[in-house]
């Protein structure tokens, strides 16, 4: 077994990663991210990964974060100290335990986020396990069925669900994928707003054939980059699109941001004025909690589960949802989704999962962003 401690400067840029590829979604890496992983490692937690192509075949693995609005996270303060006491996702993570009566091997992440991973490396730290370097999606999403583990045959339960205030909830058995999420969006709405969750129980087989890979190696590259880029005096854009072969769909200012909270989500869209030259161009972007849809002049140009990652083109860091205001300059890269997403896709029960109709396009069909791309920009 060949595992790997994360040191402070890879974790730095890790977190400038995860906080442009969970798409605005995830958690603030600057605000909650940070601080986590500076109170960890003050604490002496070790942030240990490995690679999923190295575990055994008959580990027992298990997904898991933290679920709640991307509004709902305002203070990280506080959280911490009580996280000493209670670590609702340790605690969802022995429920887990108990339900099969064994111990879990390693846990994985369900998504790439500034909170969403660094949550889950300091649980398996608490819990004195190792963390498996890669994730349900290479990107974070809005809901709990939304992720390569279940669009390859991975079931979504036994679900533990805790919340901030102690309460547990499992969701034992669910007919629909979307089932789970939902429960838990209603549990969320009942008190506080926050929680934490274990699902996607599997073996290290099933593991192996369903992750998106490498994903927390892959967020320390872009770090890397954007981290030289701003060293070198480089275009920080430029440096991002080469480590992730992603495309340029826009660069302006944000001119409007409209959104609410519906059941524990954050319903947004953002109009963006072109800039040079997009200048006389329009985007808008769709959210639930992370951007699910582009368009640039009312055409499609990108649509969930490939990346739309929004970055600010002076510091080259990822912008949070939650950010995103009149005036903000940004420039929107699209990344291909992971082949291992898009083949969910191709299955029933994933193209349910993945709709756009979960963000309220039901009219709309995935398209690849190579062919949306090609057909829009020409």
């Amino acid at each position: 077994m060949s595992e790997k401690i994360l040191e402070k400067d890879e974790l730095e840029s890790m977190l400038i990663g995860v906080g442009i590829l969970g798409t605005g979604g995830g958690g603030d890496p600057e605000f909650f991210g940070k601080p986590l992983v500076e109170w960890d490692l003050k604490k002496g937690r070790e942030y240990r990964i490995i690679d999923p192509a190295k575990i055994d075949d008959d580990a027992f693995v298990v997904s898991g974060g933290y679920a709640g609005s991307v509004s709902a996270y305002t203070s990280i303060g506080d959280m911490l100290q009580k996280w000493e006491e209670r670590y609702e996702l340790l605690e969802a993570f022995k429920v887990m335990e108990s339900l099969f009566n064994k111990k879990i091997d390693y846990v994985v992440p369900f998504e790439l986020g500034g909170v969403n991973t660094p949550v889950i490396l300091s649980l398996a730290a608490r819990a004195g396990i190792v963390t498996i370097d890669g994730d349900g999606l290479g990107r974070a999403a809005p809901e709990t069925q939304m992720s390569s583990f279940l669009g390859h045959g991975i079931s979504i339960t036994p679900m533990p669900f805790v919340d901030k205030e102690g309460n547990v909830i499992i969701v034992k058995h669910s007919v629909k994928s979307t089932y789970p999420d939902e429960i838990m969006r209603h549990a969320l709405e009942l008190n506080g707003g926050i929680g934490a969750n274990n699902h996607y129980p599997m073996s290290g087989k099933q593991l192996k054939e369903s992750v998106v890979p490498n994903t927390i190696t892959f967020s320390i590259k872009v770090g890397d980059a954007i981290r030289n880029a701003v060293e070198t005096k480089s275009d920080v854009v430029d440096a991002f699109i080469e480590v992730s072969k992603g495309i340029e769909l826009f660069r302006g200012t944000v001119k409007e941001m409209k959104g609410e909270d519906v059941r524990a989500h954050y319903l947004a869209k953002a109009t963006i004025e072109g800039t040079g030259e997009y200048a006389g161009k329009t985007m808008e972007i769709i959210f639930k909690n992370e951007a699910m849809m582009a368009r640039i002049d009312g055409q499609i140009v990108t649509v969930f589960p490939d990346l739309i990652c929004m970055i600010d083109p002076k510091t080259g860091k990822g912008i949070m949802t939650i950010n995103i205001k009149p005036g903000v300059e940004m420039a929107v890269v699209g990344v291909p989704a992971h082949e291992r997403l898009r083949e969910c896709l191709k299955t029933e029960v994933g193209r349910e999962a993945f709709s756009p109709a979960r963000f309220g396009f039901p009219e709309v069909k995935y398209e690849p962003i190579e062919v949306l791309v090609k057909r829009v920009l020409g």
